[in-house]
């Protein structure tokens, strides 16, 4: 099963969690981005994300399909949000669940390594003496 959100609520990482819970599972495993306070030694205020929805969603769904096929996924839950966030707030939650553990990881890891390479989602930093658009695929 694949679960895909972009949202502009707030994300719930149980939700997520739950959404990938399988008898078969021999291992969960949940990765949650959150704002940090700084970068680069600057203080960041808030983040703001945008979106290319339809294809952010495609994109999302294309690694999902990818991760079940390369680590025998049972379930893939992968979750982002837009609109401004403040520090502490979440910005993707992603859940994968596998039969062994070390699929799980590797899934969970290549899932969100790729979404930040590949999804269309663009992220603003806010700092006390301005603001940067950070390049959505370094």
């Amino acid at each position: 099963m694949i679960d895909i959100q972009l949202s502009d609520k707030p994300l719930n990482p149980q939700t997520c969690f739950e959404s990938v819970v399988s008898d078969a599972a021999g291992g969960i495993v949940t990765f949650v981005g959150t704002v940090r306070n700084q970068t680069k030694g600057k203080t960041v205020l808030r983040l703001e994300f945008e979106a290319y929805a339809p294809m952010a969603i495609k994109e999302m769904q294309k690694i999902a399909e990818e991760a079940a096929q390369q680590w025998s996924v049972l379930n893939i839950a992968i979750y982002h949000r837009v609109g401004i966030l403040e520090v502490g707030e979440i910005p993707v939650v992603i859940a994968v669940s596998c039969a062994h553990r070390r699929a799980a990881f590797e899934a969970c890891q290549f899932a969100i390594d790729t979404l930040k390479e590949t999804v269309p989602i663009w992220k603003k930093e806010f700092f006390e003496d301005g603001e940067v658009w950070v390049a959505a695929h370094p």
